[in-house]
């Protein structure tokens, strides 16, 4: 499994940086959102170094597939309520411009009540 060694998440899945862990299996890690944008904002990563969405290859689908189907879940596990009536959001940013901060892949799942979101 390929790693960073100046990764911060990188670091956070090996245990060298603390976090408040969500979920954890042999392909993913998922963890709280240091500086949350809702009541409910965690991260769901790769545990092998991919700097972002633009670097994902077709041998990446199941993994890609699996966080998506994962989201849901931990979702409503860490406070959201449930579709239709509540809901969260799946936010994916990808490079300088696409306000992406850490060089590695994670998908920012957020939700709780409304007045968080921002457009």
């Amino acid at each position: 499994m390929s790693s960073d060694p100046n990764c911060i998440f990188c670091k956070i899945i090996e245990g060298k940086i603390p976090s408040r862990k969500v979920y954890e299996d042999e392909e993913l890690f998922a963890f709280h959102d240091i500086a949350p944008w809702a009541p409910v904002h965690f991260m769901i990563v790769p545990k092998h170094h991919v700097p972002s969405m633009a670097q994902v290859t077709s041998d990446d689908a199941p993994l890609l597939g699996k966080i998506m189907t994962l989201a849901p879940k931990l979702a409503v596990e860490q406070g959201c309520r449930p579709y239709p009536e509540g809901g969260f959001r799946i936010v994916v940013n990808t490079g300088a411009e696409g306000g992406q901060e850490v060089q590695h892949l994670h998908v920012h799942v957020m939700g709780g009540p409304r007045p968080w979101l921002r457009g």
